[in-house]
């Protein structure tokens, strides 16, 4: 706050001075310094986490060699994810890579083995939001029961596709809970839990955003189960959009023309 207090304060001075510049003009400057600024600070941050990168890698590869193949942004999200404590990302670095050479030993989930939740057609993916992040919809009303061991594979396989549509220099996706219509034939409480563990255990840092919409006062009595589990800078993403504002909120993320048609936007939703 004080940078930009200061930034605005000798840019206004200076104009005011010189007389040759009109309000306009000194807020687009101001802003473009900000910009600048931004930039400046957020490089700094990056060379400062350099060091413990390196730190966490050479521990990490003296207890797993395999992970050499994994690279520095995705140990940055382990390091962010645990508020850089090098031994608890590195421990968690190393359980997850142990998971991924179990869970999904030929490096990816087909659709061959996740038949049943494909066939429910329950997650979509198409468009981004104004952040280039891919934007991942998920209807609550189609989720049913059928293997718990077929469902977190199916996690995984959504997951994949999400953050393969990521694009450079951006690490995170968005996500829309849709709820409508939602019922307790659709509650499934290990399924929950095992999604979530799934995606801040494994996918650390991926998720920018959590819109759940349209949920119904049901599902409370499953939300005051699962929320103890969720931690607390997962806790911070996710969003409850009442149905009066829900086109407006997701409007402040997502341009119109990336919007799904549900939402009143344009795009049609598309099954990963």
């Amino acid at each position: 706050m004080s940078t930009m207090v200061a930034l605005s304060s000798n840019v206004n001075d200076h104009y005011k001075e010189e007389g040759s510049m009109d309000r306009k003009e000194e807020v687009l400057l101001v802003e473009a310094s900000l910009a600048d600024n931004n930039d400046i600070q957020e490089s700094s941050s990056e060379l400062e986490e350099l060091p413990k990168i390196r730190l966490m890698r050479a521990f990490v590869e003296a207890q797993d060699p395999s992970s050499k193949e994994v690279d520095d942004p995705t140990i940055r999200r382990f390091l962010r994810a645990r508020n850089f404590d090098i031994s608890q990302a590195s421990a968690m670095l190393l359980k997850y890579l142990k998971w991924r050479r179990t869970f999904v030993p030929n490096g990816f989930i087909s659709a061959s083995e996740v038949p049943n939740q494909i066939a429910q057609n329950k997650m979509f993916l198409q468009g981004s939001d104004k952040k280039g992040r891919p934007i991942a919809v998920v209807l609550g009303n189609r989720h049913f029961q059928d293997g718990l061991k077929e469902f977190k594979r199916f996690v995984v396989y959504g997951l994949d596709k999400t953050c393969a549509r990521i694009p450079p220099g951006q690490e995170k996706f968005i996500a829309i809970g849709d709820l409508e219509g939602w019922g307790y034939s659709n509650s499934d409480i290990r399924g929950y839990l095992g999604a979530l563990s799934i995606l801040q255990d494994c996918y650390p840092e991926r998720l920018g955003k959590l819109f759940i919409v349209h949920a119904p006062l049901v599902f409370m009595t499953v939300w005051k189960i699962v929320y103890p589990f969720i931690d607390n800078k997962t806790k911070k993403k996710i969003v409850f959009v009442e149905n009066k504002m829900l086109k407006s909120t997701l409007l402040e993320e997502i341009d119109e023309s990336q919007l799904p048609e549900i939402y009143g936007g344009q795009l049609p939703l598309v099954p990963v």
